[in-house]
């Protein structure tokens, strides 16, 4: 399998056939495995992580998902996980212990910052939040009790990107590992394990699965981080993907190379056509030249990924908030909703969704402001996206 290209992996790795020989992955909905003998029984749950003996804890059609996305990241182990936001908590409570410091970027889909913002410091895990592009401000905040540097890139919603390979430098001069969620890439368009970070956290819900079916998270990284530390938590605790679900995701998994390379494509012409249209004040994507970070991305991703933010004009908050949610009512292609990574494209209003739970101070320096859309671009004909998105921009 090593020798294999990513689109071979995708439909491949991972595949294994009982004594049915079945073509397709095989759904194994048991909640529990029998043996034949006590022996058998002890020798298997001696040996939890390389044997069937209970659902939360391993399951053949799971496997199967964690052996893929394995070789697409370029990892050792995979954990799977019932979420994305799952598979971030699993990562601190399996590295992390009351006293430790974490270093964050303040650019992270909403979910996460109150989770590392507002419920870890109850337990004693303090983060300090850092400028993502601004690699002094990383270096800057390490202390003697920093144990995780922690990044999205491209960042959730206004795609900002992190060098990984610089970060991960800093983290690993520090004496702390470097965890990326690269759920908006996907592996097909960056493998931050290559470039040098630790641990690698997906929403599989996301661009894995891509047709908006099902919820799952993972976590790829090396065989002693994943089978030794992070398994036995997930073990204990269960925040275990379903059966059901990793078939699906498997299925996904097949044609994320193709989706993801189209999703692109009509994203940069949106994002193109976008930058021409009056009213609006700016926008956020990778592969523009006017994205601040556009060679960076150009360099650790194959593309600039499939989602488009831009920041309509205002005289205040409430005016642009008003055009921001104008476009967004007379809309009739585009989905309102907030989840992303679907072959339909969706729009949303992340100051009142995504990030609507965080402080407004927190939504400042994140920069996620009142006029700030975000849409995730899918499979339909750009053209007719932008007249979607022109009939909502006339109407503001």
């Amino acid at each position: 399998m090593e020798e294999l290209n990513f689109d071979t992996l995708a439909v491949r790795a991972g595949s294994r056939r009982t004594e049915f020989n079945e073509h397709a992955e095989a759904l194994f909905l048991t909640s529990s495995f029998c043996f034949e003998n006590a022996a058998q029984a002890a020798e298997r749950f001696a040996d939890a992580e390389n044997a069937f003996t209970y659902s939360r804890v391993t399951n053949p059609t799971v496997s199967m998902f964690q052996d893929r996305l394995a070789a697409l990241e370029g990892g050792e182990a995979c954990m799977a996980t019932a979420s994305g936001m799952s598979a971030i908590l699993s990562v601190f409570m399996a590295s992390l212990n009351a006293g430790d410091h974490v270093v964050s970027s303040r650019s992270l889909f909403g979910s996460t910052m109150q989770l590392i913002g507002g419920i870890f410091p109850r337990f004693g895990i303090e983060t300090t939040f850092v400028d993502p592009t601004d690699l002094d401000a990383w270096r800057d905040a390490a202390r003697p009790n920093t144990r995780l540097y922690f990044l999205e890139t491209p960042s959730n919603p206004l795609t900002e990107v992190v060098d990984i390979r610089a970060v991960a430098e800093i983290a690993h001069a520090a004496g702390s590992l470097l965890m990326v969620d690269n759920c908006f890439c996907s592996p097909a368009l960056q493998q931050p394990l290559k470039l040098g970070a630790d641990i690698v956290v997906h929403s599989a819900t996301k661009y894995l699965d891509g047709q908006g079916r099902v919820l799952g998270g993972a976590i790829v990284g090396s065989n002693d981080f994943v089978l030794k530390k992070v398994f036995p938590f997930v073990r204990t605790a269960g925040p275990t993907l379903s059966a059901f679900n990793a078939w699906v995701l498997l299925r996904g998994m097949e044609t994320l190379a193709i989706r993801i390379e189209r999703q692109s494509a009509n994203a940069l012409a949106l994002a193109q056509w976008l930058e021409q249209q009056p009213g609006i004040k700016r926008v956020f994507y990778p592969g523009l030249p006017s994205h601040p970070q556009h060679e960076i991305a150009m360099r650790q991703q194959r593309t600039g990924g499939a989602v488009v933010s831009f920041e309509v004009a205002g005289d205040t908050p409430e005016r642009q908030r008003q055009r921001a949610w104008a476009i967004i009512d007379n809309t009739r292609v585009c989905s309102i909703t907030a989840n992303l990574g679907d072959t339909r494209t969706t729009i949303t209003h992340p100051a009142t969704t995504t990030h609507g739970r965080i402080s407004p101070e927190a939504r400042e320096a994140a920069g996620v402001t009142e006029g700030l859309l975000r849409v995730a671009v899918g499979l339909e004909n750009v053209a007719d996206l932008q007249a979607d998105l022109a009939r909502g921009l006339a109407a503001s």
